[in-house]
């Protein structure tokens, strides 16, 4: 789900309990039969009918070899044979990369949702209901599980090396996708893409790839996205200057900073303060004058909360885990990454592993497991049949074997820190009935908004094609959907979206 996820476990040498290819002796891969149930969600007055079935999808070779069965959960909107035909479809997935469709499903935009508390760690029983704001009411949902993740698995005769990487991973889902059109006479029917996290860098291919194969596609959102990978890689600028807004949210959430300060225009600050401040003193490196460098080290220490001693000695460039470990020290606490709002208690002295510690997240232990759970036992009551172990997560695999190369549009070779925007603008001038909608949070430390909103920016779009291009910012983490007033306006986000044209 984390597009940024280090798998610190992973190197640490933990595997999973069943491997995502096939034991079978053929590759064949033998799976459940499909299994449907009608269901009806309620809310309020309001109530809708629906089919939810779980299955496997072929993904097959253009010769017709079998790669792979990627696992999918679809929930069909009941209605006349032309109404469901031309109602539009949605291909929802997560991240990691390595990370099942659980979270966005369960934990977000399906149907039926855990409900959350703000910020509390979640309990078993699980408290699920009728999502009030899912997306099945305005287009029918498709939860595809990557390669290698949730019930989806490999051909015994596929090198897994030749799918866990960003072309590969793109053209299985573009595979699957089209089948699951062709399964269920829906070429009528408009199709848009919900990717969380990596799922945004799987958009960005995938929506270039799709339309290559004619199936062009109505709307793409972006939760939570990355698209540079630049900015991941240890030293660079780029990382620092997404990283300075959130830590700004942060600080003023915990009473930290800007006390007198409303929310938005405080990060807005901090946005304008990165631009046109922190960026210039970071490109001068030890060319900055010491004046200058106290002088700033001050200003971010007011936007941040840390000392300016610190952030001087660390020569203006904060990285998270010295963020995390010193903003809520002073009470014995650590803060999330995934959302920075969430604590824990600090780890014990001895344990100073900077692996360690930045694999530790309270934001992703307070609802992981549990929506796990809750999948469980929604696949039990539609009847389906699955192997007693579904990979909710699978770093320890896919995302320690994944290769990040990938062959960017218009430059013809391979590049080793893609950024993947090139496809979108690609994409886009093929297609420029399509709309992008790009969702972020101040309080995520995983998928920066900052720079989000500069990659895009570096695309250099026409006017008109900037135009399909809208940008939502919530006072949410990376899962914005754990945040329940953040789900509501996104939901009448989406709903917008989706009836524009």
């Amino acid at each position: 789900m984390d597009a940024q996820e280090t798998n610190v476990k992973a190197q640490q040498g933990v595997t999973p309990e069943v491997s995502p290819i096939s034991d079978s002796s053929d590759s064949c891969l033998a799976t459940p039969a499909p299994s449907s149930k009608d269901l009806t969600w309620c809310v309020g007055s309001k109530s809708m009918n629906y089919t939810a079935t779980a299955s496997h999808i072929d993904v097959l070779s253009d010769t017709g070899s079998l790669l792979g069965k990627m696992f999918s959960v679809a929930y069909v909107k009941d209605g006349g044979p032309q109404d469901v035909a031309q109602r539009p479809v949605t291909f929802c997935y997560n991240g990691g990369p390595g990370s099942s469709s659980v979270p966005i499903n369960f934990g977000g935009i399906g149907p039926r949702r855990v409900k959350t508390d703000g910020t509390k760690h979640l309990s078993l029983p699980a408290v699920t209901e009728d999502n009030p704001f899912t997306l099945l009411c305005q287009s029918d949902l498709v939860f595809l599980d990557a390669l290698g993740t949730g019930y989806s698995t490999i051909a015994r005769d596929v090198d897994p090396a030749t799918l866990w990487n960003i072309d590969g991973d793109a053209d299985a889902f573009c595979r699957a996708i089209i089948a699951w059109l062709d399964a269920n006479n829906r070429w009528g029917s408009p199709v848009y893409l919900f990717g969380e996290s990596y799922g945004t860098i799987r958009n960005s291919v995938l929506m270039r790839l799709l339309g290559e194969k004619g199936v062009p596609v109505r709307g793409v959102v972006m939760l939570s996205a990355l698209f540079d990978w630049v900015q991941t890689l240890p030293g660079e600028d780029l990382y620092y200057l997404g990283m300075l807004p959130t830590f700004a949210a942060t600080a003023k959430y915990f009473g930290r900073a800007g006390a007198e300060v409303d929310e938005e225009t405080w990060f807005n600050d901090a946005m304008e303060f990165t631009e046109t401040v922190y960026a210039t003193a970071l490109l001068r490196g030890d060319r900055l004058s010491a004046e200058k460098k106290s002088e700033v080290a001050e200003q971010m220490s007011e936007l941040i909360g840390l000392p300016a001693e610190l952030i001087e000695q660390h020569n203006l460039r904060i990285d998270l885990v010295t963020f995390r470990r010193n903003i809520v020290a002073d009470k014995g606490l650590v803060a999330g990454r995934l959302d920075t709002r969430f604590t824990t208690a600090a780890p014990l002295p001895v344990q100073n592993s900077a692996g360690f510690f930045a694999s530790e997240d309270p934001a992703d232990d307070a609802v992981e497991s549990v929506w796990a759970t809750a999948f469980r036992a929604f696949l039990h009551e539609i009847g389906y049949k699955g192997a007693p172990i579904y990979l909710s997560q699978n770093y320890a695999v896919v995302n320690r074997s994944w290769k990040w190369q990938h062959m960017e549009p218009g430059i013809d070779q391979v590049v080793p820190a893609p950024n993947v925007t090139y496809d979108i603008a690609v994409a886009l001038k093929r297609n420029p009935t399509m709309r992008i909608a790009v969702l972020g949070g101040r309080y995520d430390a995983a998928t920066t908004y900052w720079n989000a909103l500069h990659d895009f920016s570096c695309m250099f779009l026409p006017p008109e094609l900037k135009e399909r291009i809208t940008f939502h910012l919530y006072s949410c983490g990376h899962m914005a959907y754990v945040d329940e007033p953040t789900l509501k306006q996104m939901s009448k986000d989406m709903e917008a979206f989706y009836a524009e044209m």
